[in-house]
């Protein structure tokens, strides 16, 4: 149990790509929402039909008059389904042993000189990798909604929050602030992974142009990220300024 629970992140990953592939597969499997009817006459020969559509359990069929004809087997329902369960249990339990890893040990203390200089680097190249990293959530977010519709939606906005989280922790273990334990490395770039995506999706939500990100998300996401990671420095360097002052 104690090896799950190391890897809850790499179980949750899983589950997360895996549900996105399930999504993709579900539409393929379905009419075409640009042209449905198209489809239904191309695959089972149903004239002037309406597609009818359904993600759990996944179906779909082709309705012409009073006749209904089924445009994805029984089957490969029946296949869908039983996969869609399993990876929802898969992606609902790294789910919980993520979260309970933000409130566990805290571990051992890490500390290091050149402080200065480890923030400075986090500020700068900490940002710009957010950055890079917000360009490739920008492309998954279209490719999400485009081949997955809703379902796909809803798996792209917890795969981002999840994936920009483990990114932020990362990237706080090598440049963010010292002394500190890999819990508080975990909280702080959990924060800084989800309220950076939360500017970014307020932004464009207030901009009107949801669901699909703009390719000014990825400065945005940067700019957010160097401030987040600024108010963590201040607020972790605070007590050490104080404790030297006491000294004093």
């Amino acid at each position: 149990m104690d090896w799950v629970r190391r890897r809850a992140g790499s179980l949750l990953g899983l589950g997360l790509v895996g549900g996105l592939v399930w999504t993709t597969v579900v539409t393929l499997s379905m009419p075409g929402w640009y042209a449905p009817g198209e489809d239904c006459a191309r695959k089972v020969g149903a004239v002037d039909a309406v597609a009818r559509t359904s993600w759990f359990p996944p179906s779909a069929s082709c309705v012409s008059g009073d006749e209904v004809r089924q445009y994805m087997s029984t089957t490969r329902s029946v296949v869908l389904s039983v996969v869609g369960v399993l990876l929802l249990l898969l992606i609902a339990t790294g789910l919980i042993l993520t979260v309970r890893r933000l409130t566990g040990e805290p571990g051992p203390i890490r500390t290091g000189d050149n402080v200065k200089r480890r923030r400075r680097s986090h500020l700068t190249f900490g940002a710009l990798d957010v950055g890079v990293a917000f360009a490739f959530v920008t492309f998954l977010n279209a490719v999400a909604i485009v081949f997955g519709g809703l379902p796909g939606a809803i798996l792209f906005i917890l795969t981002a929050l999840v994936g920009l989280s483990a990114f932020g922790t990362m990237l706080d273990r090598h440049m963010g602030p010292l002394p500190s334990s890999a819990l508080e490395s975990r909280r702080r770039g959990t924060v800084a992974g989800l309220v950076t995506f939360g500017i970014v999706f307020a932004a464009t939500a207030v901009s009107g142009q949801l669901p699909f990100f703009r390719f000014w998300a990825v400065p945005l996401s940067a700019i957010a990220y160097a401030a987040i990671a600024a108010a963590q420095w201040s607020r972790a360097t605070r007590p050490a300024e104080v404790a030297q002052r006491e000294d004093v």
